[in-house]
């Protein structure tokens, strides 16, 4: 965390100064907003949270509950979203309180005696180091409440508007706020009240019933899987071993559990199995009563008990997969004709079941997609057309997620004797494991997504992947440091160079580039950045040596990675690094000896890879885009 670059700070330095918007923000809704956000789950907070680190851009978002979201029925955490939560700057705190899965124990019918089960096997959650970052199990709730407060402590200290509910809306082809919401007054004195916002985008994060998703004609098409699940969050009396291990339970003949423990110790979650639902049930398998849901529990852990103490949260679902064929208002025949002005995220425009525990992971990338995006376009950054890249990515990522829950679901139904592998779910689960820890995916050459021509220079770093932190050593205080925890949500992009062999000072591909990057008119950082501005308020570039940290001479380190910054000029010390020789980053990521440059987005995902020599290659593909802020030599 960097600061007093501005002057002393001797409060709390998670609370960025207020700028723009964030001055005197009215405390009531305006008639006229740049960005209105509808709801306020996890897609809807993240989106908040990284529009408010743009203070000028007027970002509301409005929710129908009176107030904070207490009880939240997500609560897996992916080691994906925890580095994003470590971009945000709550990862740590977060961590603490949570309960973290190591390990995953299989429970099958004993076959000496198959009424009873037994323990059949322990996988490790993570066994190849898939991100050095845990899964964890919390509250949603706490999700949103961290998101809130990176939000409110942002420059633009976006903080929700409670108590109302959307409408709907119209877009219209007039002036600069051409979507038309109409809300109402759900809580407060005025309830009932309704009135009418303006918007030059939406982002829709209302959940499955989305009105935002039917005003814009979208629909949920897919399939139900007639399978049932009663869930609960509980505290209980049991004697089954293994009720603080996340476990995936199948009986003989009454049917499966998917157990997970919670934070605090003591509180657990049960997805219990409630068998095949008839064609004609018409939803009244929801409402099964508690006590049944209990009953089968106690049949499927048999000869084990379970005694409930009390209900703290339940639930009665059937597995569902649905999804919407594009997720923005612009009909696919006029897509790249027109921009996108209202956009869906989360629920609002793909259904799953919850045992693959994605929704709420999958939703939180959804949200900090559209986001960054909206944010480049409104604050005159990027060209519009980058928005049509938001539902070409996320729509992709939502039918791979609907796949794997698809199978998931049906092994976690499946009797172990319908199964051709007795070992086939705990299989499932070893050799897909980088997929429910949301590392899979991969964006498809675009726009801001360049193509693979250059791949072999960092084997590690895949284009189109999240960019794989790597211990490195700090060289100005010689601290060892994961590369990528100082990739904050910023909205900035960081552009990695990693150095040939020479030294520091020497004459290499690296000084010629960092005379380039500061120098030429060509280079994104000059030919973008405002001139008001710092030099890396919009990209951050970062220097990797080869040598030990030792063998790195500040003195002689080029000035493009020691940028100053800030009113009084001061030189930012925490661009420059080498390869920790316990954990050497060339190596773990495959990157060339005659150095790789490797460019990153702003939600951490790695956009090219590309020879230290292609500058011409790099200012292409910024070319296409950002808008140019500077004239050719100034």
């Amino acid at each position: 965390m960097q600061f007093h670059h501005h002057g002393y700070v001797s409060g709390d330095p998670r609370v960025q100064p207020a700028a723009g918007t964030g001055v005197d923000r009215p405390e009531d809704l305006p008639d006229e907003v740049d960005v209105l956000i509808v709801g306020s789950g996890p897609a809807g907070m993240i989106a908040a949270a990284q529009l408010a680190q743009f203070p000028n851009i007027v970002t509301r978002i409005v929710e129908r509950r009176p107030g904070r979201l207490e009880i939240g029925q997500a609560d897996g955490i992916q080691a994906r979203s925890v580095e994003t939560f470590q971009a945000f700057g709550f990862a740590n705190r977060i961590t603490e309180e949570a309960y973290r899965i190591t390990e995953m124990a299989f429970w099958k019918p004993d076959p000496e005696n198959p009424k009873n089960i037994v323990r059949a096997a322990r996988t490790p959650d993570d066994p190849t180091g898939i991100s050095e970052f845990p899964h964890l199990i919390v509250n949603q709730a706490r999700v949103l409440d961290y998101f809130a407060e990176a939000a409110r402590n942002a420059p633009a200290r976006v903080v929700p508007d409670y108590g109302w509910e959307f409408l709907t809306l119209e877009i219209t082809d007039e002036g600069e706020y051409p979507v038309v919401v109409r809300l109402r007054r759900s809580a407060g004195e005025d309830e009932g009240a309704q009135r009418t916002v303006r918007a030059k985008y939406v982002i829709g994060c209302d959940g499955a019933r989305s009105k935002v998703r039917e005003s814009i004609g979208r629909e949920l098409k897919g399939d139900s899987a007639n399978h049932a699940w009663g869930v609960m969050d509980v505290l209980a009396d049991t004697d089954f071993p293994d009720i603080r291990t996340k476990c995936a339970i199948q009986s003989h003949d009454g049917g499966s559990i998917l157990h997970i423990p919670r934070e605090g110790n003591y509180l657990f979650r049960m997805y219990v199995d409630l068998g095949e639902v008839p064609e004609d049930d018409n939803g009244a398998v929801r409402n099964t009563p508690q006590e049944e849901v209990e009953a089968r529990a106690n049949k499927i852990l048999h000869p084990y008990t379970l005694t409930v103490k009390k209900v703290c949260w339940r639930s009665v679902y059937e597995v569902g997969h649905r999804l919407t064929d594009k997720f923005d208002d612009v009909p696919e025949e006029l897509t790249g004709t027109r921009s996108p002005r209202v956009f869906i995220t989360g629920d609002a425009c793909h259904t799953h079941s919850a045992k693959a525990g994605q929704g709420m992971n999958v939703s939180i990338q959804d949200g900090w997609n559209i986001a960054w995006k909206v944010a480049h376009v409104l604050d005159g950054r990027a060209h519009e057309s980058l928005l049509d890249t938001y539902s070409a990515e996320r729509q992709v990522i939502a039918q791979n997620l609907i796949d794997f829950d698809r199978k998931w679901s049906s092994l976690m139904a499946a009797k172990p004797e319908e199964m051709e592998d007795p070992s086939e779910l705990e299989d499932f689960y070893v050799k897909t494991a980088e997929f429910p820890a949301g590392l899979m995916t991969q964006y498809q050459q675009s726009m801001i997504v360049g193509p693979a021509t250059h791949q072999e220079l960092a084997t590690g770093f895949p284009i189109g992947k999240r960019f794989k932190s790597n211990h490195v050593t700090r060289v100005c205080d010689a601290n060892p440091v994961h590369l990528g925890h100082h990739h904050r949500a910023d909205g900035r992009w960081r552009i990695y160079v990693f150095a040939d062999r020479p030294a520091a000072g020497q004459p290499s591909k690296v000084t010629d580039f960092a005379e380039w990057v500061t120098g030429s008119p060509d280079s994104p950082v000059l030919a973008y950045t405002p001139a008001d501005a710092d030099v890396d308020a919009w990209f951050d570039v970062k220097v990797i040596y080869q040598q030990d940290h030792t063998g790195v001479d500040l003195s002689v380190v080029p000035r493009a990675f020691l940028p100053k910054v800030g009113p009084y000029s001061l030189v930012d010390y925490e661009k420059v690094y080498a390869a920790d020789p316990n954990d050497d980053i060339f190596e773990a990521r495959g990157i060339d000896r005659d150095g790789a440059l490797v460019v990153v987005r702003p939600d951490h995902y790695v956009s090219h890879v590309l020879p230290l020599t292609a500058t011409d290659e790099l200012a292409e593909f910024f070319a296409g885009i950002f808008v140019a802020k500077r004239p050719v030599g100034v």
